[in-house]
């Protein structure tokens, strides 16, 4: 067969890549080594992990503030095997939907590993062996998670994400190393449900890719679930037995050695690039130390024809930075002129409450010598949060002091995932602080929170508060 492009990779970037294509009128084919479309986030990341969150939330909800509503409760149990079951049913009816939309938009699906034989034939090995041709080919495979040296995962003790997903009983203790968004995600679903979480993390601060201060109160917030935090360690050894793990970690400042026992051990310390058995020596590209395929500001490799994008390129490892690529290639090679602004990708961490952030952070404002002002505005003064019992948390707004143009804004609360949408509109129009604190915002809503703290960057005059 001959196809205009080829998308290697059926995630978020490699089926938004091909949908794209073909609505553009290209003749288009997508490959996935696996039996199921969609990739990590539909099947063992995003979506899955959202489900759970949502399930123990509830939970969570039930067993500690349903009282105070005035709703009681008795004999409440977490049934682990149907929170599992529900996952499932969530995952394969975003699975399905993928198919649909392959069918819809008439794109080819081959299932089976593909690999390069040259720039333009792609070999494709699964129950069947097969070649296609292709004009153009957008690599799209996505990363798999990392580990540390000395430490494998064994996938029974010593887990990753991928395993956790699927614990069938509520584990007494886990240790998760890694305080970034997986593993205060994941150690969020079980931490709601009474497990004893222990947190291990080599920076200062959780989340340390995001705004210092996110990291700060969500750290107050998973205190408050019972969540221990040993920050500034490094893991030296994990050791897994039948009934649970052994975790040792010297702390960096100086000290004794901890020594941590607990049922799992989750290990989520980042992803890294999925770029094994390809055959990239096979068209002359290289990949940099990380694994990570180099890339122009077109996304196309040195290979003429040749795009890559996603986790298996530079930036951040995030579904939507992936779709939006995947956009990008597939209208740059129909002839248009795309573009994406990467400091407006947004960040978020589906914990309760949610951390979001765009933008620029108060550590990168400061390291480039940019001026600003900033504005905050805690939840606990929003009656919508009150209302809802959602007090934690805040709103950050930076804004350039001579210009007020919103820089930054960073928010832990509740809908934080959402709420950003309308901080990543106000700066792709490139809008001041002002403009926000001048917009009618509904009332009660949590959104009045943004409009409040933009009302502090600007001149200080919050109204709540």
């Amino acid at each position: 067969m001959q196809y205009d492009l080829t998308v290697i990779g059926s995630g978020p970037g490699g089926y938004v890549t091909a949908i794209r294509a073909a609505q553009l009128g290209l003749k288009t084919a997508i490959i996935e080594r696996y039996n199921t479309l969609g990739g990590t986030c539909l099947n063992v990341g995003c979506i899955p992990s959202k489900a759970l969150l949502d399930s123990s939330e509830h939970y969570h909800n039930a067993a500690h503030t349903f009282k105070t509503h005035g709703i009681d409760l008795s004999g409440l149990k977490v049934n682990m095997p149907q929170m599992i079951s529900r996952k499932n049913e969530v995952v394969q009816a975003n699975v399905d939907g993928i198919r649909f939309l392959m069918k819809k938009n008439k794109i080819d699906v081959y299932h089976g590993h593909g690999s390069f034989v040259n720039a333009n034939t792609i070999k494709i090995s699964g129950e069947k062996e097969e070649t296609i041709t292709s004009a153009k080919v957008v690599i799209a495979t996505g990363s798999k998670p990392a580990s540390l040296p000395g430490i494998t995962p064994d996938k029974q003790r010593i887990i990753t994400s991928t395993e956790a997903l699927n614990l069938d009983k509520v584990p007494g203790s886990m240790v998760v190393i890694g305080g970034g968004v997986i593993g205060m995600e994941m150690g969020s679903v079980f931490g709601r449900l009474g497990t004893k979480i222990s947190v291990l993390e080599y920076a200062d601060s959780l989340i340390p890719s995001m705004d210092t201060s996110m990291g700060k109160e969500l750290q107050k917030v998973l205190g408050k679930l019972g969540f221990t935090f040993h920050l500034s360690h490094k893991v030296t050894e994990v050791k897994a037995t039948k009934k649970g793990v052994t975790v040792k970690a010297d702390p960096l400042k100086g000290g004794e050695p901890l020594v941590i026992e607990a049922d799992y051990c989750l290990v989520s310390v980042g992803r890294k690039p999925y770029t094994e058995g390809l055959g990239l020596e096979n068209i002359g590209i290289t990949t940099d130390e990380r694994g990570r395929i180099p890339v122009n500001e077109h996304l196309e490799t040195g290979v003429p024809g040749i795009y890559a994008i996603g986790d298996v390129v530079k930036g951040a490892m995030l579904a939507h930075k992936a779709e939006e690529e995947g956009v990008f290639v597939a209208e740059y090679i129909a002839g248009q002129k795309p573009h994406i602004n990467y400091l407006l990708i947004p960040n978020v961490v589906y914990t309760w409450p949610e951390v979001a952030g765009v933008g620029y952070s108060e550590q990168e404002l400061k390291a480039q010598g940019i001026p600003f002002k900033a504005g905050a505005f805690p939840f606990k003064a929003s009656g919508r949060a009150r209302a809802s019992m959602d007090l934690d948390g805040q709103v950050r707004v930076y804004a350039h002091k001579e210009t007020d143009e919103i820089l930054g804004v960073h928010i832990i609360g509740p809908r934080a995932a959402d709420m950003i949408a309308e901080a990543v509109v106000a700066m792709e129009f490139r809008a001041s602080a002002e403009d926000i604190a001048r917009m009618s915002h509904a009332h009660p809503t949590y959104t009045e929170a943004l409009k409040e703290a933009c009302l502090a960057a600007t001149s200080n005059r919050a109204l709540h508060m």
